[in-house]
């Protein structure tokens, strides 16, 4: 995970709060969802750069998708997986926010909604809202792709009670996309800087 840009102390939250683990088998990442503190859904993803593995664990319960509860409790950050949602943390953490203050929700994928299909808010998010009342506003981060911006579009007409806005990835596919590339951005204006201190001497 470290090698797809996420922050390690992000991660090492993950770690102390039992959210994150890796399985002994293939080293696949394993997120957790919890029901207060009982463990009720887990989902395993491949953890190399470019790696499409992944898959829910048998008995799993998508209505308690991985999810972190920030200090701002009042705005929810939804994105189709886990990886996206801790790349989003690194991003705010990288724009000297304080990311505890963030609360994000992986909805565990989504699907591309049938035409004429009456919209329906997903199970991991439904679950989510029942759960958390103080949620005031939903903010969809979801893939830049045909499937993405068509679940969000969907996501949006089905929930009527709040605020829905959608932010997809500046950059790349999804959130770790953009975050490589902001990361890779970043180093590259770091070398040109220090070569024109060089040249300066």
């Amino acid at each position: 995970l470290l090698s797809r840009g996420i922050d390690m102390s992000v991660l090492d939250y993950c770690f102390q709060h039992g959210l994150l683990y890796e399985a002994a088998d293939y080293h696949n990442a394993v997120f957790v969802g919890y029901d207060g503190k009982t463990p009720r859904y887990a989902t395993l993803r491949g953890t190399l750069s470019g790696s499409s593995s992944k898959r829910d664990v048998t008995g799993s319960n998508k209505r308690f998708c991985f999810s972190i509860d920030g200090q701002d409790g009042g705005k929810l950050n939804v994105f189709e997986c886990a990886i996206d949602a801790l790349s989003y943390l690194t991003q705010v953490k990288m724009q000297g926010a304080d990311w505890q203050h963030e609360s994000v929700l992986s909805l565990g994928g989504v699907y591309q909604s049938r035409p004429n299909e009456t919209p329906k808010v997903p199970t991991a998010l439904q679950g989510y809202l029942e759960r958390h009342a103080d949620v005031q506003e939903i903010v969809l981060r979801l893939d830049n792709d045909a499937v993405g911006r068509g679940a969000a579009g969907a996501i949006s007409q089905a929930i009527s009670d709040l605020p829905v806005s959608v932010e997809l990835p500046a950059e790349g596919k999804d959130y770790n996309e953009w975050l490589v590339a902001t990361k890779l951005n970043l180093a590259d204006e770091k070398k040109e800087q220090m070569t024109i201190a060089g040249q300066c001497h």
